[in-house]
């Protein structure tokens, strides 16, 4: 059965702190959940109703397992979550993070050299699934090492460019040489999608360019047929070649800002999957981000339609608006 979305990447566990603003260092307790941009794009899908398939690997140990068992239990497929076939290899990765409200949530990625999401082969692809999908949705972490990379390439060749392939370019240094490789190797992969979501920092390093007007040509002049660029505190531009649409943070307290932009990204499928206009599906996307950020988990703190409906609702005047 064809999946609705499919997205390929990182997965791991997230260990946060319920003792907050304090360093890890002065945490008492912690509580663990399913992390992973590529995963948590997945589950937001899945919260809307969409049929949602993860193409990842983990590690042969109990983080693996539960894994692949905390995702169908949120909802999405686990067929394509496989374990790595070395038992010597390398863990399932784990993240802490430090919550700082209202805008500071250090992270501290535990991958040995490595991480099992970085050994994603080529020939292990499940290339009917991803020409079949209605959305492919792949990030640039993925293209930060072999053999993951040469994976992303071999599907999106497999794909052949349609609608709706997304390129997510979450941009994390930590996995990089530096800002000038990663630029080489999106360069390289905007040419084989059709839409691009980031924030400004992250359209830096994939085009050069932070203003969210010029960044969002620049990626349109790559071919795409819808760029989005993520402002922060002044919400979000979505532009294809004949339309743009701006929309406003939406007001929260924050408690976590992490996973508020996988939150928006599994909203945005659900809007181009329903058919929306461009408008109302940033203006849902960001709605639905906004919630997650005002929560502290990010895969089980993920909204379902009906309560993104009902925070749209609740603030008359702000229906167009949201943050992400």
């Amino acid at each position: 059965m064809a999946h609705e979305l499919v997205t390929i990447g990182r997965s791991g566990v997230d260990i946060y702190p319920l003792d907050h603003g304090v360093g890890l260092e002065e945490v008492r307790t912690f509580e663990k959940f399913l992390g992973g941009s590529a995963t948590n794009v997945a589950i937001a899908a899945a919260r809307h109703g969409r049929g949602a398939a993860l193409i990842t690997r983990v590690g042969r140990d109990p983080f693996g397992r539960y894994v692949q068992q905390e995702a169908a239990r949120l909802g999405v497929d686990p067929v394509h979550i496989t374990p790595i076939t070395d038992p010597d290899g390398p863990p399932t990765p784990v993240t802490f993070c430090e919550v700082f409200p209202p805008d500071d949530f250090p992270l501290y990625f535990y991958r040995y050299g490595t991480a099992p999401d970085l050994m994603i082969e080529p020939g292990s692809l499940p290339l009917d699934d991803i020409r079949a999908a209605d959305v492919f949705w792949a990030t640039v972490t993925g293209l930060s090492a072999e053999p993951s990379r040469s994976a992303h390439f071999a599907a999106w060749q497999a794909r052949g460019r349609r609608a709706h392939t997304v390129l997510d370019l979450d941009y994390r240094p930590m996995f990089w040489s530096g800002p000038e490789e990663a630029r080489r190797q999106v360069e390289r992969a905007l040419g084989h999608v059709t839409v691009a979501v980031g924030n400004r920092e992250e359209c830096e390093v994939a085009v050069g360019e932070t203003d969210p007007q010029r960044a969002a040509d620049a990626l349109l002049d790559r071919g795409l047929d819808l760029a989005i660029v993520k402002q922060g505190p002044k919400g979000v531009l979505a532009a294809t070649r004949d339309e743009r649409v701006e929309v406003a943070p939406f007001p929260v307290e924050v408690v976590n800002g992490l996973g508020a932009g996988d939150a928006f990204g599994g909203a945005v499928v659900h809007g181009l999957l329903s058919g929306w206009d461009l408008r109302r599906t940033i203006a849902f996307g960001n709605v639905a981000g906004a919630l997650v950020a005002s929560r502290l988990a990010c895969s089980t703190a993920m909204p379902t339609t009906s309560e993104v409906e009902a925070a749209l609702a609740s603030a008359p005047g702000v229906q167009t608006a949201g943050t992400a």
